[in-house]
């Protein structure tokens, strides 16, 4: 499969808002239409912190990373936290997912980033591929909803 990566577009949205309900269905999660449409609407600001990149193929959008760069205390360069991807169920193993990482790696050291960092669930099927560029460390979560 030849997959494109790329910058999210306007006229991607339809496909993207596809693969999006997707990947909040299979996290099991209700998201209210505001933080979908802000979420959009950041994701092709330029001036925002959030990017998107997606993954074609013969037209056709299949996969999608939604990415953070933000500020650290441990470094002078940006850090990048890949917040979210998912390729569609019909493209998955097909190298979509490794095309992402790829390009977001390859622009991180085009743009002079200290690093790309992403959290996964322990029994997701993506960590064979995740495997591949990093292994875990020893950190732990703690989340405080607010």
């Amino acid at each position: 499969m030849n997959v494109k990566v790329r910058a999210l577009r306007p006229e991607d949205y339809a496909q993207w808002r596809s693969l999006w309900d997707g990947y909040v269905s299979i996290n099991n999660h209700h998201l209210d239409e505001s933080i979908t449409t802000f979420t959009w609407e950041r994701a092709l600001n330029p001036d925002s912190a959030l990017l998107c990149r997606v993954a074609e193929t013969e037209g056709k959008v299949i996969g999608f990373a939604l990415c953070v760069l933000h500020e650290g205390t441990w470094t002078t360069a940006p850090i990048c936290y890949l917040e979210d991807l998912f390729v569609d169920a019909d493209a998955r193993g097909m190298g979509a997912g490794k095309a992402l990482l790829d390009a977001l790696q390859s622009e991180g050291k085009r743009e002079g980033w200290s690093m790309l960092y992403w959290m996964t669930r322990q029994n997701n099927p993506a960590r064979q591929l995740y495997d591949r560029y990093a292994g875990v460390d020893d950190f732990v979560r703690y989340r405080v909803p607010l």
